[in-house]
C-alpha cells in the first residue's frame, strides 16, 4: 500500500471515528435536555398546584374579611338608630 493511500485511509478512519463520537455526544446531550425538561415540567406543575392552593386560601380569607366588615357595618348602622 502506498504512503498516500495509508494517509487517506488514516484520515478517513479518524474522520469516521470523530463523526461517530460527535453523534454519540450529541445524543447524550439531547437525552439530558429531555430529562431536564421533564423535571422542569414536574416542578412547574407543583408550583401551579401550590399557587392554586394559595389562591383558594386567599379567597376564603377574603370572604371571611368581607363577612366581618359586613357585621361591623351592620353593627354601626344599628347603633345609630
Amino acid at each position: 500500500m502506498s504512503r498516500a493511500s495509508k494517509v487517506v485511509l488514516g484520515l478517513s478512519v479518524l474522520l469516521t471515528a470523530a463523526t461517530v463520537a460527535g453523534v454519540h455526544l450529541r445524543q447524550r446531550q439531547d437525552r439530558q435536555r429531555l430529562r431536564d425538561g421533564v423535571i422542569r415540567d414536574i416542578e412547574r406543575q407543583n408550583r401551579k398546584k401550590e399557587n392554586i392552593r394559595l389562591l383558594g386560601e386567599q379567597i376564603i380569607l377574603t370572604e371571611q374579611l368581607e363577612a366581618e366588615r359586613e357585621k361591623i357595618l351592620l353593627g354601626k348602622g344599628s347603633q345609630k338608630t
